[in-house]
């Protein structure tokens, strides 16, 4: 069995890496070969972070992927990320996407929201449902929460699962005993883009908390986003310093602001910190609240108060800190890890495209 994986990025792109690239090999050991068809490059990610251009890398994506979808008929099914071309109408799309090949789409933000909730009416009107119609179309639909599961049940989807995010344990390994509990720093990783829209604003009362504590603040991949401050260390994000940057993080924070496309997240940032051990912060938005178990493996905090008090409680408790840690590692590992989801997942996409071709 073929299956084509019509990412939007390549592996640089954390959610193409983390919802389909890193399932290949599971795939693979289901009988399923796999070929990756990203619609934007590597360049078009290095300009978007940069600032420059990306007028260039934008014509080439849409060029590579309307090739990729003339050519995509060869293939058993196909495994799609979001939507095949982006900005572009339902019944174009739909044309350009094999009408005998099974289709597997997958979800884990609340893309649909950049439509139906675009500031301009023509968009709302011309984009609002486009979404809608890709998933009722499909065979399967993979959302990574119930909000995004939910959507795509209302759409008309014929069968939607829930798949979280997830992280490779091999990669993501427990810090060393005895640096547990050592490190009181407050860290966050993401991108400038969620720098500017969760962090900035939260700046003032973690520089406070941290002064108060005699702690720093550390920010993988904010880039020239994030604001100079003496108490802020702005450190490149790469897939291979990423695991080392966190295990040396006291505190995984991740704030979120309660909208629509908040609640579409999937908690990638826990995740990530709970797999290193490392006690997190939350904003209790959406997934979130499932994620953190709130005096278990961390806190969740709504008001700057609770923020504050959480900040605070960790900072001044190296032995809370160790065995929040570790909760937090046994929870991922349990319900949050490839181990446990890749056969998973390969064996839906393996009923999904056998289902598929019996219509």
């Amino acid at each position: 069995m073929n299956a084509l994986l019509l990412s939007r990025y390549e592996r640089s792109g954390a959610s193409s890496r983390l919802r389909l690239i890193q399932y290949q090999r599971y795939l693979e050991a289901n009988g399923i070969q796999s070929s990756l068809a990203p619609f934007f490059d590597e360049s078009y990610l290095e300009r978007l972070y940069s600032g420059g251009s990306k007028l260039g890398p934008t014509i080439s994506a849409y060029m590579r992927r309307v090739h990729q979808l003339i050519n995509a008929q060869k293939n058993d099914f196909l495994w799609l990320e979001k939507e095949a071309l982006l900005w572009m109408p339902w019944r174009m799309e739909n044309a350009f996407l094999p009408n005998r090949v099974p289709i597997a789409i997958d979800y884990d933000d609340a893309v649909f929201h950049r439509y139906d909730m675009h500031r301009s009416a023509v968009v709302q009107k011309i984009l609002g449902k486009k979404l809608d119609r890709l998933m009722s179309s499909a065979t399967l639909v993979t959302a990574g929460n119930e909000y995004l599961a939910k959507r795509a049940r209302e759409a008309g989807a014929s069968w939607v699962e829930i798949v979280p995010t997830v992280v490779d344990m091999d990669a993501y390994t427990l810090r060393d005993e005895h640096h547990f509990g050592v490190s009181s720093t407050i860290g966050w990783i993401g991108t400038p883009s969620t720098w500017t829209d969760y962090m900035a604003p939260m700046m003032s009362l973690l520089a406070q908390a941290a002064q108060n504590a005699g702690s720093r603040i550390t920010a993988v991949g904010a880039g020239r986003a994030a604001e100079n401050h003496p108490l802020l260390d702005v450190l490149p994000w790469s897939e291979e310093s990423e695991v080392a940057l966190i295990q040396n993080m006291g505190i995984g924070i991740m704030p979120l602001t309660d909208t629509p496309w908040s609640r579409g997240k999937c908690g990638y940032k826990l995740i990530q910190y709970m797999a290193c051990g490392v006690p997190v912060i939350a904003s209790p938005v959406g997934v979130n609240a499932e994620i953190v178990d709130h005096g278990v493996n961390g806190f969740l905090a709504s008001t700057q108060a609770e923020w504050r008090e959480a900040i605070g409680t960790l900072l001044q408790n190296p032995d809370l800190r160790t065995k929040m840690g570790q909760a937090g590692r046994k929870k991922i590992e349990a319900e949050y890890s490839l181990q446990v989801w890749g056969p998973r997942v390969a064996n839906l996409l393996k009923t999904a495209a056998k289902r598929g071709k019996e219509k």
